[in-house]
């Protein structure tokens, strides 16, 4: 079976070329992104993909560091047109390269629920963002009811995609245990949305709070 990185190195071409599939919805979450962006602001990216998001966001940032722990993603984000302010890098969220507290703002779009263990990731978020820097997510909660006959078929052909190398991890989170998660890291949530409703693609904008307020496990 395949790591997780070859999976997404393998499919990283297609992956470039395949339009964004809810344009407004995508539309809303650069909205709201950018209303929240401090002035001159550092930024982290995390699971950047193809890096189209950093690109979109750099004119907006003092700088960007976009991550993917995939190299075939990070292949094709350096092969577009770039901007000056944004670094592409091959690293995941743990990587020493990351240096703790320097981020103003830490993003992860699309990601969370193809990470296993997601309160470690948040945790280290946490530590990688400045004093009251800002967490900025948007995560797919496919354990959310009532998603329709398309997403409940899609959710019992996973294992099976999976089994054949067709499909990576991917976690069932509810909005409510992804919130969970956030707050328990030590984030107070500012915002949140859903962009789209269904199935609920879940955007939050979340504060650094004073460590001490982190849950213990």
């Amino acid at each position: 079976m395949r790591s997780a990185p070859e999976f997404w190195s393998r499919i990283a071409a297609k992956y470039a070329a395949s339009p964004i599939s809810d344009i407004p919805a995508y539309e809303a979450t650069m909205e709201r992104v950018v209303t929240h962006m401090p002035v001159k602001a550092r930024v982290l990216e995390l699971g950047c993909g193809t890096g189209s998001t950093a690109l979109r966001l750099a004119p907006h940032v003092h700088s960007i560091i976009a991550t993917d722990f995939a190299q075939g993603m990070i292949t094709q984000a350096r092969a577009r047109p770039g901007a000056d302010n944004v670094q592409f890098l091959c690293a995941d969220v743990f990587d020493p390269a990351l240096e703790e507290a320097v981020f103003d703002v830490v993003l992860g779009f699309n990601l969370f629920h193809l990470v296993p263990d997601t309160p470690a990731a948040m945790a280290r978020i946490h530590d990688l963002l400045t004093p009251e820097g800002l967490f900025i997510s948007k995560s797919v909660c496919l354990g959310e009811r009532a998603l329709g006959v398309k997403f409940a078929l899609m959710k019992r052909l996973i294992p099976l995609m999976q089994w054949i190398g067709k499909a990576p991890f991917v976690r069932y989170e509810t909005i409510a245990g992804l919130e969970a998660d956030i707050t328990g890291a030590g984030f107070d949530i500012l915002e949140r949305g859903d962009y789209p409703a269904r199935p609920p693609n879940h955007f939050v904008v979340a504060k650094r709070s004073d460590p001490c307020h982190r849950r213990t496990t």
